[in-house]
């Protein structure tokens, strides 16, 4: 088929997106909607919400697979490939740096960069709330399971609580929704990804999730073990981003590979870095006494921990395409993607805005920030040195 776009291009507006989307995984999606859906228009609102829906019910980094079938569907299996090493390269690279002893991020000016970097999630993530509360929970019913779904992620934690609140909404849409009228389903972007590479994917993960282990302790290769290891942590974590720590902590701290003191340190500095959490793995992979180390260590540990959810992504694309054209599955979308704008409503308000604005300063550099955002329609990446310096001046007044 033919694609909008190149590998190129997809991959330096990822690039740009992983220099400058600080704030987890919720803020990163609210940059993406920012840059592609509303000022390059890969694609519009109710086809991203229901690729977040899609994403947050897969095992996997959510934030990362959202951006990878983004490059996919704009470039191919080259641009999602690009969409993954522009959004992951900077702070895995940054997090290498960290393992060989460059901090970047001490005193009072770099403590204040990061608290401004902090505030300015918050303006991002309301952002996406409100813009996609505008076009996802147009009238009274989806607008309500907006709010339980909210209630269910802010009530019940961690990912069971997120995914309550999506179950809640698939429920809720196929009661309330049947009959609400939408554009065709064909005006949603096709993957192109056909049913027997989605057998393949599929075949390849459950494989190496049962083969890694065997392998590993036949051979006693210690890159096997590290590779099977992050492998299986980004297999069973749902949710992604924090869920993910106390899997890593299990496979590289209670095996003796690295030590508390150093994987808190890597947590601290995966906290200041742009880009997805589970580069974490690139600095545990660097500094881990099982395998090779150095880069690389960081590059299994890396492409082992993304890989299981990119396959498992491609492994339900292709028969997502076929089943969300129906009606039944539509009104159930609808549902979803009503909860989705409750969740993120829910992540806004914890861990984003109680992290983040601790007194009048972080608030009025946060409701700048939005306003920026909003009425000025300022590129995001702007907002953030916007918010670095903000954050500076907070630290010294």
């Amino acid at each position: 088929m033919t694609r909008a776009g190149t590998a190129a291009e997809v991959f330096i507006a990822f690039l740009r997106l992983g220099v400058t989307s600080f704030g987890g995984p919720i803020a990163h999606l609210g940059y993406f909607r920012d840059d592609l859906v509303t000022r390059r228009r890969w694609m519009d609102d109710r086809a991203y919400a229901d690729l977040v829906a899609l994403c947050q019910f897969l095992p996997g980094p959510a934030s990362s697979q959202v951006g990878f079938a983004m490059g996919l569907q704009r470039a191919g299996f080259l641009g999602a490939l690009a969409a993954f090493l522009g959004f992951t390269l900077p702070s895995a690279a940054l997090l290498v740096a960290f393992a060989a002893g460059a901090s970047l991020f001490g005193g009072r000016v770099g403590g204040g960069i990061l608290d401004g970097l902090k505030i300015v999630a918050v303006a991002i993530v309301a952002q996406a709330v409100w813009g996609m509360a505008r076009s996802l929970t147009p009238d009274a019913p989806r607008a309500g399971i907006a709010v339980v779904a909210a209630a269910s992620a802010l009530f019940i934690p961690g990912a069971f609580g997120q995914l309550g609140a999506l179950v809640l909404g698939v429920v809720a849409g196929l009661v309330l929704l049947r009959g609400v009228a939408e554009p065709p389903a064909d005006a949603l972007p096709s993957f192109g990804v056909s049913r027997v590479v989605a057998i393949g994917c599929l075949a390849v993960a459950a494989l190496a999730l049962i083969g890694l282990p065997a392998l590993a302790a036949v051979t006693g290769s210690g890159a096997i073990a590290l590779a099977d290891a992050f492998f299986r942590s980004g297999a069973l974590v749902f949710g992604g981003g924090h869920v993910v720590l106390p899997l890593l902590q299990a496979e590289v701290v209670q095996t003796g590979w690295v030590s508390p003191d150093a994987f808190l340190a890597g947590y601290g500095a995966a906290q200041a870095v742009p880009g997805p959490l589970f580069t974490f793995a690139a600095y545990l992979g660097d500094i881990s006494s099982v395998g090779p180390g150095g880069l690389a260590g960081a590059a299994i540990a890396l492409g082992a921990i993304f890989l299981p959810g990119f396959l498992v992504l491609l492994g339900v694309l292709p028969f997502w395409d076929a089943l969300r054209g129906r009606p039944r599955v539509r009104a159930a979308m609808r549902g979803a993607n009503a909860a989705v704008v409750g969740i993120l409503g829910a992540a806004l308000y914890t861990p984003v805005f109680t992290t983040a604005v601790t007194g009048p300063g972080p608030f009025v550099l946060a409701l700048a920030g939005f306003v920026l955002l909003t009425a000025f329609r300022t590129p995001a990446w702007a907002v953030v040195i916007v918010g670095a310096l903000g954050g500076i001046v907070l630290a010294f007044v």
